[in-house]
């Protein structure tokens, strides 16, 4: 009688009901009912302690499980694919000057192209009203205005898709419980990216659209928009690629040396270089800064061009002078495979994990890669196929340029 109203304490505890209520113990099946029967877990499903939010100091805090970890790293990866997608075809778009060609923006209405030829007679009257037609494009057919016409909405249309990747997902996550409360803050601030992007692109258009009577420079967007644009679209880019990096790659318990330590602010230091660099090409494309200077290693007959400082205040050179804004990308360039050669260097000085090593191998050879695609674009006078790819290049070195500072982050404590 003592036995069956006071079982054994290992008895209780080897109920495999009560283990999964156990932080410490709850094994990988989980309880059915009372009768001890384990039912293995649905992908996605949590186990009990996971599920059940327990009283405040009596247990911890829910917390979404590895596998589903896993899948929110994986969507955010192709997130960032879909954004150097677009990046990508924003540069065609402006390679082909396209971007002028809509002249007015709808969410749902701009969605539908024209589909017989009068609409594509009133859609191409409407762009004749504007001051690239008048000046540049007078002479344009309505078979050109349809290729530039196409171009410009292939990247509003992709735009739309990067919003519906980012937006759709991210609410659904949301509902399962599959995104801590760090990652909610972080989902959040990209959501919000993606609409300002939206925004910012068609403010960036507006400007190329504007009347300019005292201007005798060809009808173009405001380099300092275009340079906003591209900017917010590389922050989306890096945020997305940097928490996806943080969710799928295992952490490396590398032991925290001066050595380390200094290798990691490098690694920071030299992907801050190579996003400047690649900002600063937003400037070389919005003032066609490529097509003043094709030659190199000079600027013409010398290393430093007379016409450098002509604008005042000296200031407006760095930003609206083609030869400097050329000269500063040349130099941000250099400067960046300098950096690069040296971050390499410095990594064999240090044992590393073999991923980390071949991240650093990869980021110096598409460094390389990368000068020898701008050098060919500046001398062959910028061809858009090459100037694409060289564009392209930039992104392939930021993104490995991420991988290095994932690998070389710190585990926390």
């Amino acid at each position: 009688m003592q036995r069956l109203l006071f079982p054994p304490w290992k008895a209780v505890m080897g109920s495999p009901c009560l283990r999964v209520l156990i932080p410490g113990a709850a094994p990988r099946t989980q309880c059915g009912c009372s009768c001890g029967i384990r039912r293995p877990l649905r992908p996605g499903q949590y186990s009990t302690i996971s599920e059940v939010a327990l009283q405040p100091g009596r247990g911890t805090v829910s917390q979404p499980s590895k596998a589903a970890e896993r899948v929110v790293g994986r969507w955010l990866l192709v997130c960032s694919g879909t954004v150097a997608g677009a990046v990508i075809l924003g540069g065609v778009t402006r390679l082909t000057e396209s971007g002028l060609s809509m002249v007015d923006w709808h969410l749902i209405k701009g969605m539908k192209p024209p589909t017989s030829q009068e609409e594509w007679e009133a859609e191409f009257q409407k762009y004749q009203q504007f001051p690239e037609f008048k000046i540049l494009n007078h002479d344009m057919t309505l078979a050109e205005f349809k290729f530039i016409w196409y171009m410009e909405y292939s990247h509003r249309m992709w735009g739309r898709l990067v919003g519906l990747a980012y937006i759709l997902p991210a609410a659904y996550f949301w509902r399962k419980g599959w995104l801590t409360h760090g990652l909610k803050g972080r989902v959040l601030a990209l959501c919000g990216l993606v609409c300002f992007q939206g925004l910012l692109g068609w403010y960036m258009v507006k400007s190329g659209l504007a009347e300019k009577p005292d201007s005798h420079d060809i009808p173009r967007v405001s380099q300092y928009r275009l340079a906003a644009h591209l900017g917010s679209a590389l922050v989306l880019y890096c945020a997305s690629l940097w928490t996806s990096f943080s969710l799928l790659l295992p952490q490396h318990k590398l032991p925290e040396t001066r050595q380390l330590l200094r290798l990691r602010r490098f690694a920071h230091g030299t992907a801050g270089l190579v996003f400047l660099t690649a900002l600063s090409g937003a400037f070389v494309a919005g003032l066609d800064a490529g097509l003043v200077y094709n030659s190199f290693p000079k600027m013409g007959e010398s290393w430093i061009p007379e016409d450098l400082f002509t604008f005042s205040p000296l200031l407006r050179n760095v930003f609206e002078n083609p030869t400097t804004v050329q000269f500063d990308h040349r130099i941000l360039g250099v400067t960046s495979v300098a950096a690069i050669t040296a971050l390499y260097f410095l990594s064999r000085r240090i044992p590393l994990p073999r991923r980390t090593k071949i991240a650093a191998v990869t980021l110096l050879a598409l460094a390389y890669t990368q000068v020898g695609l701008g050098i060919s674009t500046l001398l062959m006078y910028v061809p858009t196929p090459l100037a694409a790819t060289h564009q392209s290049g930039s992104l392939a070195v930021l993104s490995v340029a991420l991988w290095l500072m994932s690998e070389l982050r710190r585990v926390p404590k």
